[in-house]
């Protein structure tokens, strides 16, 4: 609504300028009232805008409404009156002041909005120079323009715009313009020279900066996972091979595709507790490269799979062996990290279970994993054989391992019977109710894991309303094939379920009133930005794009609080590597159900979250977006540990910082 209003804004003052230079007074007057209005208007909406905090105002009230109010004051003052009198005497002429003052006031306006979209948070000296120079350069543009009388009455009321050559009037309006021009030149200079400036290597939080100890630190290279299993635990290796291949979808669709090992999705990684996995990728025939991300999984960094930053991208005809112990129990899911727009959405992911040690096999248990997937615009739900069918006898305990591997969020709704979200990113929730009738808002890259007893009649899981497709199941004794015979219940009027209410209370190790050792404030927007060396209209941080955004700094056992705070009007699923944060707040609303500790959560346009995290895993870690196109535009900084170094540089390689390869 703010940018509807300043965009009429910008309407009714050029209407009221160029109404007044065709000489229609009395509509220019009445345009000027309505001008006005939709300022006093545009002051509202900026005031509601401020109760959900600076983020969203700043560059608003420190120029935005300066500029226009300037200007609009100076037009009510000294062009009304004008405009009035012409329009009682419409044979007096209307002067030039009345034409460049509501002029230069849309120019303002103008110049506002474009800040809001180019520039957005935080206000910069160097925007602020340029965008007053480009409103005072129109400004005195128009009035050489129009510098003389709008009408053929001789009728003048500045700097004697009449007067003739080599007259005293005319000398005054040449010095005025000269002045003025050399003054919004400056300006202008000055704030183009500003953008050239350095930024910050590092962002500190408010806590110490690099320390100066002169020794090497530690490297990533040297973070590996350890070599042999928990007391108890087995070895577990896999081979995953990186290769084009045309795969069959459940529908019978064939389509071209990146694989792990020929198929969609990649081989299902599977472990028990304290397991050692031990992980082989090959590439064959990715030109790209590929790696692979554990994502949720907190692995040693040198397992992370960020190429430029943990590791070298895997070329083909390469090799890379990833090994971390199975010491998180739960429902996550594998991807690479390299060129991750393309290659997520080509096929490149699989899924990754843990289970309890200790859980014995039972038959009366249905356990099904189902990443969501869409190919070609066509969201696909199905376990690894592709089934998007399944039957138990009634009673069966089942859970649903729901993963979302695309790069939008997905609504989710089981028609058929109550259940229970058990668990989110893979981290079990503290006595969470039985819900029915509720929908689930599943962000790019998080896990619901549902549960229920399978009731006597079938059971449906509708994906995104679409009641025709999803995932089916029924009792062993009922009749006819799975869902034949039997209508969904219309699911898309179904509430969403707020999961910060959902589930109970319990103790946790720190809370919103814990005092943090680093609190950095993460501001997501669109703007023009350097992105990857070139500038582009992309996704940025704090006014920046990767890899001009400053690292985050973190030292080991810090206590570590964002606030991430959503401008645009787009959706972002913020996802931090290697650490769980736990969600303290949403729109200033505290957390109320069950400890929600997450590795992706998803920032609504006009959203503010508050999370923290105890820095406990050192190394360099991707924090981004994880709408990966997103990531791709320059959506992605690094949070990096002081004493910690890497020695590779590639595309998550950031400039600045301390040691080799910052």
């Amino acid at each position: 609504m703010d940018h509807v209003v300043a965009l009429l804004s910008v309407a009714a003052w050029s209407a009221t300028g160029a109404t007044a230079a065709a000489r229609r007074g009395r509509l220019a007057l009445g345009l000027l009232a309505a001008a006005v209005l939709v300022t006093l208007a545009r002051v509202t909406t900026v005031a509601l805008l401020a109760g959900r905090g600076w983020w969203f105002v700043q560059e608003k009230l420190l120029l935005n409404l300066p500029m226009l109010g300037a200007a609009g004051l100076a037009a009510v003052l000294i062009a009304g009156p004008r405009l009035l009198a012409a329009r009682r005497a419409p044979d007096a002429g209307i002067p030039a002041s009345a034409v460049v003052l509501p002029l230069t006031a849309g120019y303002g306006a103008l110049a506002g909005l474009a800040v809001t979209f180019l520039a957005g948070y935080p206000l910069t000296w160097s925007t602020a120079l340029i965008a007053g120079s480009l409103v005072g350069g129109g400004a005195l543009l128009t009035a050489r323009v129009v510098a003389a009388p709008v009408d053929t009455t001789g009728y003048a009321d500045i700097a004697s715009a009449q007067a003739p050559h080599g007259t005293p009037g005319f000398s005054r309006r040449r010095f005025i313009g000269l002045a003025g021009g050399a003054v919004v030149a400056g300006a202008g200079t000055t704030g183009v020279g500003l953008l050239f400036l350095p930024a910050d290597s590092a962002d500190t939080g408010g806590g110490p900066g690099w320390s100066s100890s002169s020794g090497p630190g530690a490297s990533v290279a040297d973070l590996r996972g350890p070599g042999a299993p928990a007391p108890g635990g087995t070895r577990r290796q896999y081979l995953l091979t990186a290769q084009t291949a045309t795969v069959r979808l459940p529908s019978g669709r064939e389509i071209k595709a990146w694989t792990y090992n020929g198929q969609l999705p990649g081989p299902p990684i599977t472990a028990t507790e304290g397991d050692l996995i031990e992980v082989t990728l090959r590439n064959t025939d990715i030109d790209d490269g590929v790696t692979l991300h554990w994502h949720g999984y907190d692995v040693p960094c040198g397992e992370d799979g960020a190429p430029g930053v943990t590791q070298h991208v895997v070329a083909p005809g390469e090799a890379f062996v990833y090994r971390f112990r199975a010491d998180q129990v739960g429902t996550y899911w594998y991807h690479t990290h390299q060129a991750s727009h393309l290659g997520v959405r080509r096929g490149l992911y699989g899924t990754l279970v843990v289970t309890p040690r200790g859980q014995q096999a039972s038959t009366g248990r249905l356990d099904l994993t189902l990443p969501v997937h869409t190919f070609d615009g066509i969201g696909v739900i199905a376990d690894q054989d592709g089934r998007t069918e399944h039957t138990a006898p009634a009673g069966t305990d089942v859970r649903l391992r729901l993963i979302n591997t695309d790069s939008v969020p997905h609504r989710f709704a089981l028609a058929g019977t109550p259940f229970r979200v058990t668990a989110v990113d893979g981290r079990d929730l503290n006595r969470p109710g039985e819900v029915s009738e509720a929908g689930l808002r599943l962000p790019a890259g998080g896990r619901y894991d549902l549960v229920f007893a399978m009731p006597d009649t079938p059971v449906a899981l509708v994906l995104d309303n679409d009641h025709a497709g999803g995932l089916r199941l029924r009792p062993d004794d009922h009749a006819g094939a799975v869902g034949e015979g039997t209508a969904v219940e219309d699911t898309s009027g179904w509430p969403e379920l707020d999961l910060l209410r959902y589930g109970t209370p319990a103790a946790v190790p720190f809370d919103a009133d814990s005092r943090a050792d680093r609190h950095f404030t993460i501001v997501l927007d669109r703007g023009v930005a350097m992105v990857d060396g070139r500038p582009a209209y992309g996704q940025t941080v704090n006014g920046r794009g990767h890899p001009s955004i400053p690292d985050q700094l973190v030292a080991e056992g810090d206590l570590v609080r964002f606030t991430v705070a959503n401008r645009s009007l787009e959706s972002h699923p913020w996802h931090l590597h290697g650490h769980p944060v736990l969600i303290l707040s949403r729109n200033g609303t505290p957390s109320s159900g069950s400890p929600l500790w997450v590795d992706t959560f998803d920032v609504r346009p006009g959203e503010v979250w508050e999370v923290a995290f105890r820095a406990t895993n050192p190394g360099i870690w991707m924090n981004h977006c994880h709408n990966l196109p997103h990531a791709h535009q320059g959506m992605m900084l690094r949070l990096c540990y002081d004493g910690v170094s890497t020695p590779f540089q590639g595309s998550h390689t950031a400039r600045g910082g301390r040691g080799h390869g910052h």
